[in-house]
């Protein structure tokens, strides 16, 4: 049966990514080693590495996807270059209409003005049956989590403490988290999660 899921790395105070985002520092500063368990040692963690992209579809936020505001960029097409690693259709959360963007190597950016819940229809429906996968970032997972569409969370923690920038959890409470599965690397811990919502209590 098909979940939506959301994988992120998260510092040991919470922070998904640094302050000043910017083209220069697309994580924030300070943030990139936050993912050094995916690159140094991407053997030792291939099985969480694979897991990332294995949805049907994702969903992001519109900060994930670049760092504007306002009227689209129409030369910027993604922090990933011409082949994204999605390989599947990709819905970003926006207030700005865009046309849709097709990419090598499966991936298409499709833009939604619409909110969450149409962003999540879309999704489920192109993927076909698939898991659909909360890309991030920290605002987009809180909202998700904060309506109750989240179903699990697979925390990647790396040990460093970033001290400000995007943080995980800001604003949502009331939520109930069951453990499923977890272990320890070198570079990082990861958790997995079952998200309770209000409905199963």
């Amino acid at each position: 049966m098909s979940k939506v899921v959301c994988d992120v790395t998260v510092s040991l105070d919470g922070f998904v990514a640094g302050p000043a985002q910017s083209r220069e520092h697309p994580l924030g500063i300070g943030a990139e080693k936050l993912h050094r368990w995916q690159f140094e040692a991407a053997e030792e963690n291939w099985q969480e590495r694979t897991a990332i992209t294995e949805a049907g579809a994702f969903i992001m936020g519109r900060n994930m996807f670049g760092p504007g505001r306002g009227a689209w960029d129409e030369e910027w097409t993604g922090w990933w270059g011409s082949t994204p690693p999605y390989h599947a259709p990709v819905f970003v959360l926006t207030h700005h209409e865009r046309e849709s963007i097709e990419m090598d190597g499966g991936t298409t950016f499709h833009f939604i003005t619409g909110g969450i819940h149409a962003a999540l229809e879309a999704a489920k429906d192109a993927a076909d049956g698939h898991n659909v996968a909360i890309a991030g970032g920290a605002a987009t997972i809180n909202q998700f989590l904060n309506a109750g569409l989240l179903q699990e969370l697979r925390l990647h923690t790396a040990p460093i403490l970033l001290g400000s920038g995007e943080r995980l959890f800001d604003g949502v409470s009331g939520i109930d988290f069951t453990p499923v599965r977890g272990r320890t690397t070198d570079l990082v811990t990861h958790t997995v999660f079952r998200v309770n919502t209000s409905e199963e209590h």
